[in-house]
Parts: structure tokens; C-alpha cells; sequence
């Protein structure tokens, strides 16, 4: 709200002063240290909140700030979080793998992802490996360790099918 009146505001709601030579006579040189600190943080805050936000699209929820009191009574965003779900879609693997494609590309969206972020973004990639292990069917389900045990097997077993060795238990071996 700007008022050009001379005439004291009596409204609940203050505006910002529209420049900083508006500011300086009543802030000393710390706060507006201070102030400068505050704006560039609500700037960063801002942008790396709406960059999940616009990747997440549908799986996002709505941006939450946290706001610290400047010196000159503003509010500014300090923190700030977006809601994503990291949940499977139920019965639909190769959904499952789509969304999270999403959700891990939007917890990666902000230049410089936060700890929280990196984490978001391992859980995604690890529902979306198992969605894509569900697509890909029982042979690949099957642990290596027990389908390379199997194959050896077979082959062993199959070994000497066309000579006495199976029956005997020994191989003719000639010198």
C-alpha cells in the first residue's frame, strides 16, 4: 500500500520504503549490512523454493517460508520447505517410475541443492529402481547370486550327458 500523503498512516498494513536513500537516514551502517544480508537471503530462499516447486509440478505442494523481521520491520524469507510425495502410485510401476523421475528432478531443480534436498532426491531414485525391477518381471527379481548357482548347476549337470561318467561317477580319461 503507498500513501503520498503527508498524513500519519493508520493502516495495519506497512508498506516497503521504495528505496534505500529512504531507508539510511533512520538505519546505522549494521543494519543495513543487515538489510542487504536479509534481502540477498529472500531472494535465494525464494528462487530455490519456486525451482521445486515448478519441476515438481503436481507432486509439489505449496511453498512454506520462514520469515526473520528486518531492521526496517519487513518480513523476510529466511528458510523455507516444498511438500513433494515420495510414494509409490500404487498398482503402477511404470507411474511409480514417472513420478519419480519428477520428484528426484525437482529436488534437484535449485542450483544448490540443500542436505534435505539430496535426500528427496536418494529416496526418489531408490522407489524408482524398485518400481523398475517390478517392470521388469521375475528373472531380473531373482538375486545374481542364486540365477549364476542355477546356470552352473544346469551346466554341470548336463556335463557328460552323452558318455558313462553319470552312471560310474568317473570320467574315461586317456593319457
Amino acid at each position: 500500500m503507498n500513501i503520498s500523503s503527508a498524513a500519519p498512516q493508520t493502516s495495519a498494513i506497512t508498506s516497503r520504503p521504495s528505496s534505500a536513500s529512504e531507508q539510511s537516514p533512520r538505519l546505522n551502517e549494521s543494519d543495513l549490512k543487515l538489510l542487504t544480508q536479509l534481502k540477498a537471503r529472500d531472494r535465494e530462499v525464494r528462487a530455490h523454493e519456486a525451482a521445486h516447486q515448478a519441476v515438481g509440478g503436481q507432486h509439489a505442494g505449496a511453498m512454506a517460508l520462514t520469515y526473520e523481521q528486518g531492521p526496517d520491520g519487513v518480513q523476510y524469507a529466511v528458510g523455507g520447505e516444498v511438500p513433494i510425495s515420495v510414494s509409490a502410485v500404487s498398482g503402477d510401476p511404470q507411474a511409480t517410475v514417472e513420478k519419480m523421475r519428477t520428484v528426484r528432478a525437482a529436488a534437484m531443480a535449485p542450483a544448490q541443492p540443500s542436505s534435505a534436498d539430496l535426500a528427496v532426491a536418494a529416496q526418489a531414485k531408490q522407489t524408482l529402481l524398485q518400481a523398475q525391477v517390478e517392470l521388469a518381471g521375475p528373472a531380473v527379481q531373482e538375486p545374481l547370486g542364486a540365477r549364476q548357482a542355477r546356470d552352473t548347476y544346469a551346466r554341470v549337470s548336463a556335463f557328460g550327458d552323452d558318455n558313462s561318467a553319470r552312471t560310474t561317477g568317473f570320467l574315461n580319461v586317456s593319457v
